[in-house]
């Protein structure tokens, strides 16, 4: 069995082949380019049983050579996919499973009899083996398509296979190309691309979860897979978003973003380092900029619409409506652009360089003992914002808001590792009061936005909406203190 550790990255064909054609790639090359065309079938049960068990099975052929190919496990981190991989020449067109035996491949009972061709690539490859410092690359330059039936969509790829050597280096080669043409990281493999187009099914955005900590862990091990489990989640829907399939790609990029700036203070507090306190200030300015157009997002679709629905003859409101849609749309462009940048990618592959170099232990503590540490601390600020609060101080509310959401992220970091009837009247509780504050924080944003929007013409109207947040906003403080009175009865399931 061996490891397959590679970087896959998007490329556009008109830049794939200026790249082909750059003196950069030929003073790195150790061997001349080789073209080969690959021509693969991949096989799985009409149900994607081994799609669902994270395996691949497949036959390639390479000129006349047939060569037969088992993946499953690993993981994709940072956009790096690393899969155990079990490989063997066969005599034909045919899956050979004494072969895939013999090799140490295995497949779950109760397949073998059930396995059809579900989708084929087909493409021609153009590889060289790099020299990058001092470790061994091979690049791979990818041009075809896939198809499952009637259904096709192109292949137009970069794949950096490590050799030998540190996996960061993928990464510094990869920034050092992204210098030269445009590249998208690319979380999404062909195969995955494959069973997507066979299995027609409508995509979803991804709701990101952490991985669960072992406590025998290293905390660096554990701020590391914390780091990338976000970074996947925002990756994975990124592409949605941009695409506009649906309002919850986008939620989800922020809430990702969100995650993934709480990791980065716990691991600054522990661990100080410049890379990843600069990463943390260009996460800090998307978050921002999300951010904004959130605001915008719930000031039209849950204030103003609803108004609007209720009151349809007043055009005033029907004026103020589409004036702050105007400025929604205003603030998607910038997100969207930022998102599409090639600074976002940069800074995706900074985060993978970092991931993946050596940092050192420096800790006598213990992860269990983080996490309990981590957890006591962000429960101390909530109790020292929440106190004495009785609803009226939007300044107020909203630092405790903040460090609900703090606390919140922390529990769904490190909750696995305690037992989970203990957690879970508390992040219940944690939730309910969270969400509550939510509302209260969008109705004071609200106004400050409508602040904006003021103006003679508009200002019985703008009134007149905000007569109707009050009254909401009345009702939802009467719920905070109820919430509130709920979550400080719990206590913390890590005492």
């Amino acid at each position: 069995m061996a490891v397959e550790t590679e970087l896959k990255l998007h490329i556009s064909p008109e830049h794939l082949a200026k790249l082909k054609r750059h003196p950069f790639i030929r003073s790195l090359s150790a061997d001349r380019a080789r073209t080969l065309k690959l021509y693969s079938i991949y096989y799985d049960t009409a149900g994607l049983e081994l799609h669902r068990r994270a395996m691949a099975l497949r036959l390639r052929r390479v000129g006349k050579q047939w060569l037969q190919t088992l993946k499953g496990g690993g993981q994709v981190s940072a956009g790096l996919h690393q899969r155990n991989e079990w490989e063997t020449p066969v005599l034909s067109e045919q899956l050979d499973f004494a072969a895939l035996k013999a090799c140490g491949g295995d497949l779950p009972g109760g397949v073998r009899n059930h396995l059809q061709p579900v989708f084929i690539t087909d493409f021609t490859r153009n590889v060289r083996l790099l020299r990058f410092e001092g470790a061994e690359i091979e690049l791979c330059m990818d041009s075809g398509e896939i198809r499952a039936g009637q259904s096709s969509c192109p292949i137009s790829e970069l794949e950096l296979e490590l050799k030998s050597g540190p996996p960061q280096q993928l990464f510094r080669l990869a920034l050092a190309l992204l210098d030269i043409v445009p590249l998208d990281v690319e979380h999404t493999s062909k195969a995955e691309y494959g069973y997507l187009l066979f299995s027609a099914a409508k995509p979803s955005a991804s709701k990101g979860r952490f991985t669960p900590l072992k406590k025998s862990q290293s905390i660096m091990s554990a701020l590391q897979s914390m780091i990338g489990d976000c970074l996947a989640h925002v990756q994975s829907n990124v592409p949605g978003a941009l695409l506009k399939l649906d309002e919850e790609y986008l939620h989800q990029v922020r809430v990702g973003l969100r995650r993934l700036r709480v990791v980065l203070s716990i691991a600054l507090s522990m661990y100080p380092d410049a890379e990843l306190s600069a990463l943390r200030e260009q996460v800090a300015k998307l978050c921002v900029e999300l951010g904004r157009s959130r605001e915008w997002d719930v000031l039209v679709t849950q204030t103003l619409a609803p108004i609007c629905t209720r009151l349809p003859e007043h055009e005033g409101l029907h004026e103020v409506l589409s004036v702050s849609e105007r400025a929604r749309g205003k603030q998607h462009v910038g997100m969207e652009n930022s998102l599409a940048s090639q600074d976002f990618q940069r800074m995706l592959l900074r985060f993978g360089a970092w991931m993946h170099g050596e940092h050192r232990e420096t800790s006598g503590t213990t992860l269990a003992q983080f996490a309990v540490q981590t957890l006591e601390r962000r429960s101390r600020q909530v109790l020292k914002h929440g106190k004495g609060l009785a609803g009226e101080d939007a300044a107020q509310l909203h630092a405790l808001r903040i460090a609900c959401k703090k606390l919140r992220y922390s529990t769904e970091m490190f909750g696995g590792m305690f037992a989970h009837n203990k957690a879970e009247d508390y992040v219940t509780a944690l939730s309910e009061l969270q969400d509550i504050l939510g509302t209260l924080n969008d109705i004071a944003v609200a106004h400050r936005l409508l602040n904006e929007l003021d103006n003679a013409a508009r200002h019985d109207t703008l009134a007149l909406i905000r007569g109707w947040m009050e009254h909401d906003y009345v009702e939802r403080v009467t719920e905070f203190r109820k919430a509130w009175k709920r979550f400080i009865a719990q206590k913390g399931f890590w005492s």
